[in-house]
């Protein structure tokens, strides 16, 4: 790793004491290349030498295109500049770097410019520009449920009030507006279920009577077409969780496995639990990793979810389902994340299986809210 130097710069300022143009060149906090009328390196500083990880006496002199791949190709006589944000940047000796690229003209001095390199960190991507791509797929997504879904009953209430006004089948149609009505406030209450901030009501909880009554729920009902198999871990020690919470993901994740293995000859669904020594997530960057040892699993050897959209099923308004609202997986993870847990989603095994794994943190003495 090249570490960053400081260097004497041969233009002094008259000023007693003042630090010289190279000095402040080099303790600049940001990576700077200097670029001549023939687009060659002619300077770079500290910070540029550890972000490209190569020397500024080995970048001197060489083709800016050497060393690496501007965003795009620009003329050194273009009289305008360029920027381009958290883009991704090939290194001619390999590899990448996500950073923001601002490449600016020198005033007086025709065709040499300046390119800065601010490192856009993971952290940053992750939190702004991957959120502000969940946020558009979430709201395009909301749209096109909406539409759909309100716009259906709407047009039955439509044609049955235009019936009512001709005097024909009033209680018929009565009913049926009631019924549609209903189904539109259903759908919103649901959706409101996202805008509930209250704390959840988290203690200690022994996990087996919560499993067993979810599993029961299911055999009386959506499940009945299928076994479903236990494999538990008979030590769990008391789990931290909110016994609603955990009853509707369990629910659900049960319920989106029995769907799943429908069609499946052999259909299986397996609850297990495990306790995973080490496992652990910081909750938020410079925060303490705390540990989340109790996994709860939901597996079933149904095809799994459509490739396309298995990195976003926890996403708002995602479904691999026709009449599916993509509302059923997001309200498991909020719920999740509210417990302090996570959740995930693998294939796994040999024929590959479809793995839900929640991870909870183990129940504290005394009981609290999240």
């Amino acid at each position: 790793m090249v570490q960053p130097r400081r260097r004497v710069s041969r233009a002094r300022v008259d000023r007693v004491g003042a630090p010289d143009f190279g000095d402040l060149f080099a303790a600049l906090p940001v990576a700077v290349l200097v670029i001549d009328p023939e687009t060659r390196i002619a300077h770079a500083n500290a910070e540029c030498e550890a972000l490209l990880n190569l020397s500024e006496r080995a970048m001197l002199g060489q083709p800016l295109g050497s060393v690496m791949q501007p965003p795009e190709e620009q003329n050194p006589r273009d009289n305008h500049g360029l920027s381009a944000f958290d883009t991704e940047i090939a290194l001619r000796r390999g590899g990448k770097i996500r950073v923001d690229y601002i490449e600016t003209l020198i005033a007086d001095h025709p065709g040499w410019r300046t390119i800065t390199l601010h490192h856009a960190a993971t952290s940053r991507r992750m939190g702004h520009s991957a959120d502000r791509a969940a946020a558009a797929r979430a709201a395009i997504g909301a749209a096109a449920m909406l539409a759909h879904e309100i716009k259906n009953p709407l047009s039955g209430i439509r044609g049955a009030a235009q019936l009512l006004s001709k005097g024909k089948g009033a209680e018929e149609l009565t009913t049926l507006i009631t019924t549609e009505v209903d189904r539109i406030a259903a759908l919103i209450d649901r959706m409101q279920d996202f805008t509930d901030t209250r704390p959840l009501k988290l203690a200690p909880e022994n996990i087996y009577p919560l499993l067993d009554h979810a599993r029961r729920v299911a055999l009386a009902g959506f499940g009945r077409h299928v076994a479903i198999e236990e494999r538990f871990d008979p030590s769990l020690p008391p789990v931290q969780l909110d016994r609603d919470a955990t009853l509707q993901v369990v629910l659900n994740l049960l319920k989106n496995a029995s769907e799943a293995v429908r069609d499946q000859a052999d259909a299986r669904i397996t609850l297990a639990t495990a306790y995973r020594h080490g496992m652990a997530i910081a909750p938020a960057p410079g925060k303490p990793r705390t540990p989340l040892p109790i996994e709860i699993c939901v597996i079933d050897n149904g095809p799994g979810p459509p490739a396309d959209i298995a990195d976003h099923l926890f996403d708002p308004f995602i479904s691999g389902k026709p009449e599916g609202q993509g509302l059923g997986l997001a309200l498991v993870d909020k719920l999740v994340r509210d417990m302090g847990g996570i959740i995930q989603f693998a294939r796994e095994g040999t024929p590959p299986m479809t793995v839900f794994r929640i991870m909870l943190p183990r129940g504290r003495e005394t009981g609290g809210t999240a």
